[in-house]
């Protein structure tokens, strides 16, 4: 019986659910499945993209661990592609190869002072707090008020983190250096913008809810944004979601405030204009233009320009795309481009300036790296699927690779000197920081340095 030996690079939820796909689909063919991931734990942006006081999302682990526990996956942690590992060492070993490796980077903002100092990518701030191994221990939370710019839940994400007091946040798995950090914030008020009108907004209304429930926090919203013209009148009355949403912002305009000693503002109808320089390269206020909605349902500028003194700006306007070595990237978009799944390049003969339009075969996408940074868990595994079922039609143009044993790989790695972990190696680490977590009175404390992660995962 023909064998698929297929690599997944990237162990996020687009890549184990790819895994458990094809694993349980119908087929005529025996699978064997590697997964490689440049980090030394598995899970992704479960793991390094979610705020930690959100354990009902973390709870995703959960689904992912039963995945690979399932005993039909391997996994090579702290290997990099494009590094450790090769799109020709995938040839040589493997028949396919999918690649879900997601969107890290921050979307621009293009915008003057958009670059200053005390200007930050929402992503990098999440990486931090999430204890991502490959950015600093330390952030400069030295601004007692902040903009954010974005309408989406990360922006929700990261306001809440600024705002919120640290010791709330000691329930969590927050790493040591983080907790730090965030408690030495002498942040006063957050200011949260979007372009268009509180029935528009990127949020999620369970998200929107847990940001009132704050302890020692205002939420604070202006009245002239809530009147409504019949578009968005609509939108209430026809919608489940903005209904909610409409009713938590106006619960929160009839709350009591000013005895809290922190707030959080949420303006609409801002469109960013400017982060203003205080004259020596540093943040110092955040410009705005006030909008109103159009004809066709967007927002137009009123030319009405305002401003706010502000020492640190959070750019939450979307996540973008990394490239990877030897393999096709839609530079304007941040993704890999494809046709449902299926990787496609240039056309030689055309250059440079050709169309994505010819298949690539053995080489597949899916995730975020596939159709963008939008979607939630539900379009991860609906997309992975897409994938999958041209990846199983497509058997006939598989590679075929010189070496395809699976002791091939284990060598290779070996024989470069990758200190790569395992799923075992993911168990040790687990129940480290879980003993770490106990022994403080938490849940887990995270472990944070990706040596350390590495030598207690390979049990150095």
């Amino acid at each position: 019986m023909t064998k698929l030996r297929l690599a997944i690079v990237g162990a996020g939820p687009a890549g184990i659910y790819a895994a458990d796909i094809l694993l349980k689909a119908e087929r005529n063919f025996e699978v064997s499945i590697d997964l490689f991931d440049h980090l030394p734990a598995p899970y992704g942006l479960v793991r390094y993209g979610v705020a930690p006081d959100h354990p009902r999302i973390k709870g995703i682990i959960t689904a992912l661990r039963g995945v690979l526990d399932s005993g039909d996956i391997r996994v090579f942690g702290n290997v990099r592609f494009g590094v450790d590992i090769t799109l020709d060492d995938l040839k040589k070993h493997y028949n396919a190869v999918i690649f879900a490796t997601g969107a890290v980077q921050d979307a621009d903002l293009n915008i003057p002072g958009a670059s200053l100092d005390g200007s930050y990518g929402a992503a990098d701030f999440v990486s931090w707090f999430d204890g991502h191994p490959d950015v600093p221990r330390t952030w400069p939370l030295e601004a007692r008020e902040i903009a954010v710019i974005g309408n989406g839940n990360v922006a929700l994400d990261v306001s809440r983190m600024l705002i919120k007091h640290a010791e709330d946040l000691l329930p969590t798995e927050i790493p040591g250096n983080v907790y730090d950090g965030l408690a030495a914030s002498p942040v006063t008020d957050v200011h949260v913008f979007g372009r268009r009108g509180p029935t528009s907004v990127k949020f999620t209304p369970l998200e929107l809810r847990e940001i009132g429930e704050l302890n020692d926090v205002d939420m604070i919203v202006y009245d002239e944004d809530f009147d409504y013209d019949e578009a968005a009148k609509d939108a209430v009355a026809s919608n489940k979601q903005v209904f909610v949403i409409d009713k938590t912002l106006n619960a929160w305009r009839a709350r009591e405030t000013g005895t809290a000693s922190r707030r959080l503002h949420l303006h609409f109808f801002a469109k960013p204009v400017e982060v203003v320089d205080d004259g020596t390269g540093r943040v110092a206020a955040f410009r705005w233009e006030r909008t109103i909605t159009d004809a066709a349902g967007g927002v137009v500028g009123t030319g009405e320009i305002r401003e706010i003194p502000v020492q640190a700006v959070y750019r939450a306007v979307g996540y973008f795309g990394s490239e990877l070595a030897d393999v096709p990237f839609d530079k304007k978009r941040g993704v890999i481009p494809n046709r449902e799944g299926q990787v496609l390049r240039r056309d030689p003969s055309a250059g440079t300036g050709g169309l994505f339009n010819q298949q690539m075969y053995g080489v597949y996408a899916t995730g975020w790296i596939k159709r963008g940074p939008v979607g939630l868990i539900g379009h991860t595994k609906s997309d992975a699927m897409e994938t999958i079922k041209h990846l199983i039609n497509d058997l006939g143009n598989w590679w075929r690779p010189e070496s395809p044993s699976e002791e091939s790989i284990v060598a290779l790695l070996s024989d470069r000197g990758v200190r790569y972990t395992g799923l075992d190696g993911w168990h040790n680490l687990d129940q480290h920081e879980l003993a770490l977590g106990e022994a403080a009175g938490r849940i887990r404390i995270k472990v944070v340095d990706r040596d350390e992660m590495v030598a207690v995962s390979r049990a150095e």
